[in-house]
């Protein structure tokens, strides 16, 4: 996780460069915590999308009297990604994991091909009495 603050505005979450694991970030919660005033509080994350252009796009407006958290149901995000506190004072706290993925691990190849003959024919679904 990290916090939002009026003094720390930004953070960068990045993976080394050279690693050739794929990398799945998370954003599970974001929440007002104490200290936090009654104004708006935007939080946006930044990103590239498909033609590698960067983009920013707002995930959260949180306000102490009526919305102090939101729940964003594991949002995935590819590294890096950057979170901004783009308009109040904070402190903002995010929450989320971090998944990696070893590519001789993820493999996706299997030599056990079903054929034909291997199938099992499941049973003919038979209409319910009345």
């Amino acid at each position: 996780g990290c916090e939002l603050t009026a003094s720390t505005k930004s953070y960068t979450f990045q993976v080394d460069k050279e690693d050739d694991s794929d990398h799945i970030l998370a954003l599970s919660v974001v929440c007002l915590t104490d200290g936090a005033k009654d104004e708006c509080n935007v939080v946006e994350v930044i990103g590239r999308n498909h033609e590698n252009q960067e983009i920013a796009v707002p995930v959260a407006n949180l306000k102490l009297s009526c919305q102090p958290l939101l729940s964003l149901d594991n949002f995935k995000l590819q590294p890096p990604v950057t979170f901004r506190l783009a308009a109040g004072s904070g402190p903002v706290h995010l929450a989320g994991w971090h998944r990696i993925m070893h590519r001789e691990d993820a493999s996706f190849e299997e030599d056990d091909d079903l054929s034909e003959e291997d199938e099992e024919e499941l049973p003919s679904i038979m209409p319910a009495r009345k």
